[in-house]
């Protein structure tokens, strides 16, 4: 089951004139999502061909006249990753060849977000190279949600809005009313993101997991620092991959008390062995978002999934008509 955010719109919805001019486009990436943001939005997504030649090569032929709009593209870039970084790609192009005015790229997930350094020689910085591929291509902005690293933003030469997905993590959270509440970072690395988790659920404290890593997809985590002993403990993080590094915490909260262990992430990765792992029984509930589509067959009892399409949705029609974004996360 899906669970959408209540969301008040901050902005009037769309007169007739300015629908004409804004068009909502979809990779195949996540349709779903995209047809919630367009029922939101009170439009249809614009007509596309999408197929595939023999050889593999994609073709795209859009279906109405976009000359002088204003077009959301919408493509998470999760698995098959580089497939969907080249959907949006000739998305891109054929947009600018069709002269649309404005080409914004609606990244919900971003994919190589994690190669945003180097960490040793002779390695590549994928998350500047695929920002390169989309400016290049031509879009005029990005609109991306929860970037494994706000640095990412630095690398587009062009304006780009980040949105979070913690509203609506922190909306469900708050109806379930926990007690004796702890909030928990799974790495030093994103204590930041769990101080404002925390702070938005009425200050509550925060435990940090200090951790090393070992090598790609492999956590050994050391200790706790904070108190979890009797309290329901809230793992916050960006993403859940593999699950190692948020199912080796659970275990050392579980050792040092915690009653109840949370699991809430924006973007729902799940590469093999995730879901044997979060659906293990150490986790009361795993608390994730739509941004990436999750095949029915990965569902488990414990998975809980909201819905960020209202979000996406008052975003693009802020930026259509030049008003605050910021505004929405005061």
């Amino acid at each position: 089951m899906i669970r959408s955010a209540t969301l008040t719109p901050q902005a009037t919805l769309p007169s007739l004139n300015d629908q004409n001019r804004l068009r909502l486009l979809s990779g195949s990436a996540n349709m779903p999502l995209s047809h919630e943001v367009a029922r939101y939005l009170g439009m249809d997504l614009s007509p596309m061909v999408r197929k595939r030649f023999a050889d593999g090569e994609l073709y795209i032929q859009i279906q109405e006249s976009i000359r002088g709009c204003d077009v959301y593209l919408l493509q998470p870039t999760c698995r098959p990753v580089n497939d969907n970084i080249m959907e949006l790609l000739i998305m891109i192009d054929a947009c600018r060849r069709a002269s649309a005015r404005q080409i914004t790229a609606v990244m919900p997930y971003y994919g190589y977000a994690r190669a945003d350094r180097k960490t040793a020689g002779r390695e590549s910085i994928s998350a500047k190279l695929v920002a390169n591929l989309i400016t290049q291509a031509g879009a005029s902005r990005v609109l991306a949600m929860d970037l494994h690293s706000s640095q990412i933003q630095g690398y587009f030469d062009i304006p780009l809005d980040h949105v979070y997905g913690s509203p609506t993590l922190i909306d469900y959270l708050s109806s379930k009313q926990l007690s004796d509440l702890v909030v928990v970072s799974p790495d030093v690395g994103g204590v930041a993101r769990a101080r404002a988790f925390a702070k938005k659920l009425h200050d509550a404290p925060l435990a940090i997991i200090d951790k090393r890593r070992q090598a790609h997809n492999v956590a050994e985590v050391m200790n706790l620092i904070g108190d979890v002993s009797g309290k329901t403990a809230v793992l916050v993080d960006d993403m859940i991959d593999t699950a190692g590094t948020i199912i080796e915490g659970a275990r050392l909260l579980k050792q040092e008390g915690a009653r109840q262990v949370y699991a809430c992430a924006t973007h729902a990765v799940f590469s093999p062995p995730a879901i044997e792992r979060l659906s293990s029984g150490l986790f009361e509930e795993v608390i994730v978002t739509n941004t990436i589509p999750i095949p029915e067959g990965d569902r488990f009892p414990q998975l809980t999934v909201l819905s960020v399409a209202n979000l996406l949705g008052e975003t693009i029609w802020r930026i259509h008509e030049d008003s605050s974004v910021s505004s929405m996360f005061r």
